[in-house]
């Protein structure tokens, strides 16, 4: 869709009433500024309705490219308009929780639709007690264990991508793509 000439839009501000009264039975100049307000009809519209379109909850699909552009979103167009919305909408939260097990967590679920766990520490350790021996070094590996939200398969390539994009750079992480949630071990 297009912000330009719309057939039929009418004008909420048509430029022909506005001239003076000696222009008000011209043939000539309600024929050029109607000619006018066809061209500004779309622009007035968009005014109109700006909050509409910085909102991506309701703004023209063909706009939610635009949007991610001013948030940093993720915007895939083979993804339905929905999960784009959502991508959009959330994208602010999803960098404030950028390289955590929370947001890469969610950061799976909103690209493809997927499930995820993540367990290790990535290396990072701590002492609560002042003036103690360092810890030993923890195992600086990330297991992320991902699988189908539904009877849908997950693209290997495309979670290998977001885990790349999420995950702070001096971790490595594995990542596990299983056929369904994870049996609990301690049952």
């Amino acid at each position: 869709m297009s912000r330009a000439a719309v057939p039929g839009l009418p004008s909420r501000y048509p430029i022909g009433e506005q001239l003076p009264a000696l222009y008000a039975e011209d043939d000539f100049a309600q024929r050029f500024t109607s000619g006018l307000d066809t061209v500004l009809a779309p622009v007035f519209a968009t005014l109109d309705n700006l909050p509409a379109y910085l909102d991506p909850r309701v703004t023209p699909a063909d706009f939610l490219a635009w949007l991610a552009s001013w948030v940093g979103a993720a915007d895939d167009p083979q993804w339905p308009v929905e999960r784009r919305r959502e991508a959009v909408a959330r994208a602010v939260e999803l960098h404030r929780w950028r390289g955590t097990r929370r947001g890469l967590v969610e950061a799976l679920r909103l690209a493809i639709g997927a499930h995820a766990e993540v367990t290790g520490d990535g290396g990072a350790v701590w002492s609560g007690t002042p003036g103690a021996d360092l810890p030993p070094e923890p195992p600086a590996e990330v297991l992320v264990r991902v699988w189908p939200d539904r009877e849908a398969g997950v693209d290997p390539a495309r979670v290998h991508e977001v885990v790349r994009a999420m995950c702070p750079v001096h971790t490595v992480c594995r990542v596990e793509i299983l056929p369904g949630p994870p049996i609990d071990e301690g049952r």
